[in-house]
């Protein structure tokens, strides 16, 4: 009896690959009978397809997959991050400018937590990018209820063990006390299902705002709520070191950004941000004073140059 692996991937892994849905999606197509290789139906997704195979769905052939592309979206609170909610609550699908493609999110943030999801096309890039292997660190501002000394977050740095399950070292800062609350930024590499406010809660910790400023190196920078941008194709090539495509270096036309909300002037940026913010650039703040220094040099001269010998 052969144990070898047949070539290809799987039927319901191409599909998904492909942009016409997720891998269960697909596994539930397949079931229905709308799923047909090389002309026959197929029944189960216990199937590995090359692309020397003919895949049609619903009678119509399987397109090739769509080059790997990635959105920046900052998530506003209230939104959960799957497609389909059971209590019916808004998702950030029902968020997203109504012209962009099938996308998914990498990872996920919970209702009430804010800030960078990185969404994309490919759903082999999804799960490479979700893998602890990757080992990319994720950075949030964390607003705690209290007034916690730095010496008190010692056990998150040194590792947790929370119900049996062990927590790698966090990095964290104490950035702030602002009135009875406190500001933290807290870097991990896991992203366990809500890991930094199950740890802060184990410390006696309630958070009551986290925003997420960065993925690996990817930053949230002056992202709006509710706003998405595409990666450039050569920025995503370069840090995740992809095989160039046919389509060029300059992405579609950026998706129209949807805003549902005016940001809250309380929400803090990467730190030194909001120092900054409202400012003009400094060559356009001067170029007044610079244009009237220049005249009064000129007149100067010239009335140097004017009088008599």
């Amino acid at each position: 009896m052969s144990t070898q692996t047949p070539p290809g991937d799987r039927i319901a892994k191409v599909i998904a690959r492909a942009g016409l849905a997720s891998r269960r999606e697909a596994e539930r197509m397949i079931a229905a009978g709308r799923v047909s290789v090389n002309g026959a139906v197929i029944d189960s997704a216990a199937l590995n397809v090359t692309a020397a195979d003919r895949i049609t769905v619903d009678g119509r052939p399987l397109e090739a997959p769509p080059p790997p592309r990635m959105w920046l979206y900052h998530k506003p609170a209230g939104l959960v991050s799957t497609a389909r909610d059971e209590k019916g609550r808004p998702t950030i699908y029902d968020n997203l400018p109504a012209d962009m493609p099938r996308v998914m999110s990498v990872g996920r943030l919970d209702l009430t937590s804010e800030g960078l999801l990185l969404l994309t096309n490919d759903g082999a890039l999804k799960r490479r990018l979700e893998l602890p292997a990757t080992g990319w660190m994720r950075r949030y501002r964390v607003r705690l209820r209290g007034r916690p000394e730095d010496a008190d977050f010692a056990p998150l740095r040194e590792g947790l063990v929370i119900d049996g399950e062990r927590f790698q070292p966090m990095t964290v800062t104490l950035d702030r006390q602002q009135g009875a609350n406190a500001w933290v930024t807290v870097a991990i590499r896991e992203g366990r299902n809500r890991e930094v406010r199950r740890a802060m809660a184990a410390l006696g910790l309630a958070v009551n705002r986290l925003i997420r400023v960065s993925y690996g190196p990817f930053q949230l920078g002056r992202l709006k709520p509710g706003e998405v941008e595409e990666i450039r194709p050569r920025v995503l090539r370069d840090q995740l070191g992809l095989e160039p495509t046919d389509g060029g270096d300059t992405p579609p036309e950026k998706p129209a950004v949807r805003r549902q909300r005016r940001p809250r002037r309380d929400q803090p940026g990467p730190p030194g941000a909001s120092s900054r913010a409202g400012r003009q650039p400094a060559t356009r703040r001067n170029a007044g004073g610079s244009a009237a220094r220049a005249a009064r040099s000129w007149q100067s001269r010239s009335r140097r140059r004017s009088r008599p010998r």
